[in-house]
């Protein structure tokens, strides 16, 4: 049984409480934890990449087209967030590459105790390359560090290129933001030009990299980023 102090509470105004900020309560303790992932995957030399972006932008796809063309020269693991199923697991294993869904039954982001749950459940001995696909929002989850080494935001030109002015914490958080569907683009009104100048006028660091999944465009581009970071990676001591 819980007691509340009447000497703590008599110092409020009637009608009033004071209440304790659980969100960094637990921002605190999930950034404990992705601390923990950061450690065990430097031990390891495995470079942890967290894909985000809205539901529809085509991580999934770009998962597959990725595991095509390294699986066969390095050691690559993916981890899913959904709020449901795991049909994007599947489509990913079907592709040959080693996959687990996080079904987060409604929680609309990973966090990284489920990161560190899924991880338990894997072998990730000898992996060079996880990934963490995250569940599709670009809300949440750029609150939640999950012990990545690097945080992509993808972009499809079908959803508008104003939206790194209207979610700017996640491009300021992030280190690569890929344009995709860039096969899209002669048919919608999306500017890679005028998106991109708002998203460097949030983040100047920010790398940009435009790529069609479906036609392969800007796909080798991308390897070739994840593979400099790889290197990177297994050079620290």
């Amino acid at each position: 049984m819980i007691q509340l102090s009447q000497q703590r509470t008599s110092k409020n105004k009637r009608g009033t409480i004071n209440c304790d900020n659980t969100t960094r309560h637990l921002l605190q303790a999930n950034d404990f934890v992705a601390e923990a992932i950061r450690n065990k995957m430097l031990q390891s030399k495995t470079l942890v990449i967290n894909i985000v972006s809205s539901a529809g932008s085509g991580k999934t796809t770009l998962m597959i087209e990725t595991g095509k063309r390294l699986k066969e020269k390095y050691s690559i693991k993916v981890l899913v967030g959904d709020l449901e199923t795991e049909r994007d697991a599947d489509r990913i294993k079907a592709a040959g590459v080693d996959a687990l869904q996080i079904v987060t039954g409604g929680i609309c982001h990973l966090e990284a105790q489920m990161v560190w749950q899924a991880m338990e459940t894997m072998d990730l001995t000898g992996t060079d390359l996880l990934f963490i696909e995250n569940v599709g929002n670009l809300v949440c989850p750029a609150s939640f560090d999950l012990g990545e080494d690097y945080r992509v935001t993808l972009i499809a030109s079908t959803e508008g290129d104003d939206k790194p002015k209207k979610y700017p914490r996640m491009f300021l958080t992030s280190e690569l933001m890929i344009v995709s569907k860039a096969d899209l683009l002669p048919y919608v009104p999306f500017s890679v030009e005028e998106v991109t100048k708002d998203a460097r006028d949030i983040n100047h660091e920010l790398e940009v990299i435009t790529i069609s999944s479906i036609k392969g465009d800007g796909i080798e581009e991308w390897c070739q980023w994840l593979e400099e970071r790889i290197a990177l990676k297994r050079q620290i001591v």
